[in-house]
C-alpha cells in the first residue's frame, strides 16, 4: 500500500503514469485482432456482428465507468487520511457494485439487446450473429464491471503496474483463445465471444489475487463498515455526479459526429478519422490524469494543501509536455496517417483540410483532462458535474453560432471551444478545492 507522506517527485508521477499509458496502448490491438481473426472466415456479416456486438456491450459497460473514477477518489482520500479500514471497505463496496450491475445485465439481457437493436438496427444476418455473440459475452458482465472498481482501488494506491498486469493478461489470453477457438476449432463468432468471456473472468481472478491482502483478518465490523448507510449514500452521490458528467461528455462527441453527417459523407468520414487522434491523445494523457487522481486524493485525505498543489502541478507539467509533443506529431505525421486510415481521396482531402483544428485539440484539452483528474481525486464531483453542464451548454451555443457560417471548420472550433470551456470553468473552481483541503 502506498505511503501518502513521501515526496511527490517527477519519478513518482512517472511510476504511476507509464504503466497506464502502456496498458491503454494495448486496447486497440485487441480490437484489431478480433476483427482480423473473424475476417479470416470470409464475408462481411461476421465482422459486422462482432463489431456491433462489442460496441453495444462496451457502451453498456461504459455506463459504469464512473465506478473506477469514484473509487480512485474515495480510496485515495481514505489512504491519505490514514483510514485503513475504509480503504478495505471500499474494495468490497466497489467490487460488489460491479458484480451486482453485471448480474443486472444478465437478468435483463433480452429487453436490453432488443432496445439496442431498435436504436441501431442491422441486417437480419448481422443482428442474428451479433445476438449470438452478445448472449455469450454478457455472462462476463459481472467480471468486466467489477474490474472497473478493482482498477480504481489499485490506482488510488499507485499500484498501476498491477493494473497493467491485469490488462495484459486479459488481452494476451483473449488473443490466444481467439486464434484457437476461431481458426483452430472453427467456432466462428461464438468463439470470439467465449474467448473474451474467459479472458474477463480470468482478469478478475488475477485482480482478486493481486488484492488478496484485503481478505486477511475479515471481521464483522468491516462488513458493517462496507454497508454503512452514510458512506454508501456518499459513494452513490459521487458516482452519480461523475455519471452525469460522463454522459454529457459523450453527448458532445456523438453530437459532433451527427452534425458532421449533415455536411456530407466525406466530411463525416474525415471527422471520424480525426477523432481517432483525439481519442489517442486522451488515452496517452490518462496516465497523468490517473496520477493526479491518486496524488490529489491522498493529499485531500491528509488535509495537506501544499501536497495537493504539488501533485496537481507536477502531473500537469508532464501532461502539457505530452500535449505539446502530440500536437506537433499530429501536425507532422497526420497527413501520412490519414492516407493509411482512409483510401478515399475525398476523405483524405477533407481530413487534411481540418487537421489543424484537430492538432490543437491536445493543447486546448490538456487543462480540462488534468483538472478532471484533480477534481476526481478530491471528490469535488458536484463542481465537475456543474461545470460540465455549463460547458456543454456553451458548446451547443457555439455550434448554433459557428456551424451555419463556417461549416465543418465551425464545428471543430465549437469542439475545441468545448475543451476550453471545460478547462477554464474547472480552473475557476480550483481555489475552492484548496480551501476545502485547508479546512480543519
Amino acid at each position: 500500500m502506498a505511503d501518502p507522506t513521501y515526496g511527490i517527485t517527477h519519478r513518482r508521477v512517472l511510476s504511476i503514469a507509464l504503466p497506464i499509458v502502456i496498458s491503454n496502448a494495448t486496447v486497440p490491438i485487441l480490437g484489431a485482432v478480433d476483427t482480423g481473426v473473424i475476417g479470416q472466415l470470409g464475408g462481411a456479416a461476421p465482422i459486422g456482428a462482432v463489431g456491433i456486438g462489442a460496441i453495444i456491450l462496451g457502451a453498456l459497460y461504459w455506463i459504469f465507468g464512473f465506478l473506477r473514477m469514484g473509487t480512485v477518489g474515495l480510496t485515495s482520500q481514505a489512504l491519505g487520511g490514514g483510514d485503513a479500514q475504509e480503504v478495505r471497505a471500499l474494495f468490497f463496496r466497489s467490487a460488489g457494485i460491479g458484480v451486482l450491475a453485471g448480474l443486472g445485465f444478465i437478468a435483463f439481457q433480452i429487453p436490453i439487446f432488443a432496445a439496442a437493436f431498435w436504436i441501431a438496427p442491422a441486417s437480419e444476418e448481422v443482428e442474428g450473429l451479433a445476438r449470438a455473440y452478445m448472449s455469450i459475452r454478457v455472462w462476463s458482465a459481472p467480471a468486466a464491471i467489477a474490474i472497473y472498481g478493482l482498477s480504481g482501488w489499485l490506482i488510488a494506491q499507485e499500484r498501476t503496474r498491477a493494473v497493467l498486469m491485469i490488462q495484459l493478461f486479459m488481452n494476451v489470453t483473449n488473443i490466444i483463445l481467439d486464434f484457437w477457438f476461431v481458426l483452430g476449432l472453427g467456432f466462428g463468432v461464438e468463439g470470439v465471444a467465449v474467448a473474451t468471456l474467459i479472458a474477463e473472468w480470468g482478469g478478475l481472478v488475477l485482480g482478486l489475487y493481486l488484492c488478496r491482502q484485503v481478505f486477511r483478518g475479515l471481521a464483522l465490523f468491516l462488513w458493517q463498515q462496507i454497508v454503512n448507510r452514510r458512506r454508501v449514500i456518499y459513494m452513490m452521490q459521487v458516482n452519480g455526479d461523475i455519471l452525469i458528467r460522463s454522459v454529457l461528455l459523450q453527448a458532445g462527441f456523438v453530437s459532433f459526429l451527427f452534425f458532421g453527417a449533415e455536411l456530407g459523407d466525406a466530411t463525416l468520414a474525415a471527422n471520424q478519422v480525426l477523432l481517432q487522434f483525439v481519442y489517442l491523445a486522451s488515452y496517452a494523457m490518462d496516465g497523468f490524469v490517473f496520477a493526479a487522481e491518486s496524488l490529489v486524493g491522498q493529499a485531500m485525505g491528509a488535509k495537506a494543501v501544499a501536497q495537493l498543489r504539488r501533485g496537481a502541478s507536477v502531473t500537469a507539467v508532464w501532461a502539457f509536455g505530452s500535449a505539446i509533443v502530440m500536437a506537433a506529431g499530429f501536425w507532422i505525421v497526420g497527413p501520412f496517417v490519414i492516407d493509411v486510415m482512409a483510401k478515399d481521396p475525398a476523405v483524405q482531402q477533407a481530413a487534411r483540410l481540418y487537421l489543424p483544428h484537430m492538432a490543437l485539440a491536445p493543447l486546448l484539452g490538456a487543462l480540462a483532462w488534468m483538472l478532471d483528474g484533480v477534481f476526481i481525486g478530491a471528490t469535488r464531483t458536484k463542481d465537475m458535474r456543474n461545470m460540465m453542464i455549463l460547458s456543454f451548454l456553451g458548446y451547443c451555443g457555439l455550434v448554433l453560432l459557428l456551424l451555419p457560417s463556417f461549416g465543418n471548420h465551425g464545428l471543430w472550433m465549437a469542439m475545441n471551444g468545448f475543451f476550453i470551456l471545460r478547462g477554464v470553468s474547472l480552473a475557476l473552481r480550483y481555489p475552492a478545492l484548496e480551501r476545502v483541503a485547508a479546512a480543519p
